[in-house]
């Protein structure tokens, strides 16, 4: 199994619903280290899983959707907790696309699994892993 990880960050702004949430129910801050592996059985006839350049580029695109902005004020969060589990979800959703789509080269084509994990701190973290397909 191979794999090739790209790395960004975002800085949000967002509040949680759910008494659950205690003081993160108010208005708050994050800064995310967002970490995407991209995983594929082979590689290509370069030797190459995916065009690092490429995937970089992707992974920049969406996050600067995210970065610096309250994410309770965009319409595609609306109505939803923006967790870091539910924001791994999201970038992985959306990278998974982009692979999909052909955006990130033919490469993209051979990967079979991508997993983004979000760095909040250096104690705590989440993941979302899945199919590309």
């Amino acid at each position: 199994m191979y794999s090739l990880t790209v790395v960004d960050h975002i800085m949000v702004a967002h509040s949680f619903r759910g008494a659950e949430f205690g003081p993160a129910q108010r208005l708050h801050g994050a800064t995310f280290v967002v970490e995407a592996e991209f995983r594929a059985a082979t590689i290509d006839h370069l030797h190459l899983l995916i065009d690092i350049g490429l995937a970089k580029d992707e992974l920049r695109k969406i996050l600067a959707a995210m970065d610096y902005r309250n994410l309770d004020a965009e319409p595609e969060f609306a109505g939803k907790n923006t967790t870091t589990e539910y924001l791994a979800f999201h970038i992985h959703g959306l990278l998974a696309a982009a692979c999909r789509d052909g955006r990130m080269g033919p490469g993209a084509g051979q990967v079979h699994g991508i997993k983004v994990l979000l760095r909040e701190s250096h104690i705590a973290w989440a993941a979302f892993e899945g199919p590309v397909a």
